[in-house]
């Protein structure tokens, strides 16, 4: 059978319109070398927080809470919060303006969503490398621990609920098109916290 856009689901649809981005920001990152003392995690620890605190508007919004019985107990702003206090890391300043509004639609909320619950498998990974800096999900790390229930099983109940929506045409560009700006998003505060032109 040949695999066709009709075939694969959205959440797949949505990994191939973003793999370039998702690879490209990967790939970013590990040049900064996040793992390699507790002064460039303290940086890294920046930026993901710049980014979580943005995106925690998310598990505020109604159409997502309507969706995910659970959508509160999946935030991580609080954890990275603690993280950096456990390094002795002052937290960044707020931002003038909030990047995303609780009241976002459905779709375009989805599709941010797709990437900041998407980050938590990656984050196994990345938790592995901040063992070897003597931190855990106890200490320092807890924004990449895992959920009691599992990683992956955490995140199929995410992409089940995702695929089964039913949307039009306008409602799937704004899904990809959240994603996408979730991307982008990560990358500003990159280049806020590395000073990156």
């Amino acid at each position: 059978m040949t695999i066709t856009e009709q075939t694969l689901s959205r959440t797949q649809r949505l990994k191939a319109a973003t793999h370039a981005t998702h690879d490209a920001l990967d790939q970013r990152i590990m040049t900064y070398r996040p793992f390699a003392s507790h002064s460039h995690y303290r940086q890294f620890l920046q930026a993901q927080y710049l980014f979580l605190r943005d995106a925690d508007a998310l598990y505020d919004n109604p159409g997502l809470a309507a969706l995910f019985a659970d959508l509160a107990s999946r935030r991580r702003h609080a954890l990275i919060a603690t993280d950096l206090d456990d390094l002795g890391c002052p937290l960044p300043g707020r931002s003038a303006t909030a990047p995303i509004d609780k009241q976002l639609d459905v779709a375009t909320a989805m599709g941010w969503l797709y990437v900041v619950e998407g980050s938590k498998l990656g984050a196994a990974i990345l938790l592995k490398m901040a063992q070897a800096l003597g931190l855990s999900d106890e200490k320092g790390a807890r924004h990449l621990g895992g959920h009691p229930d599992g990683r992956a099983r955490h995140w199929r109940d995410f992409t089940q609920t995702l695929d089964a929506l039913a949307l039009d045409a306008s409602a799937e560009a704004r899904v990809t098109a959240g994603a996408k700006a979730a991307f982008t998003l990560m990358n500003q505060h990159l280049d806020q916290v590395y000073g990156c032109a």
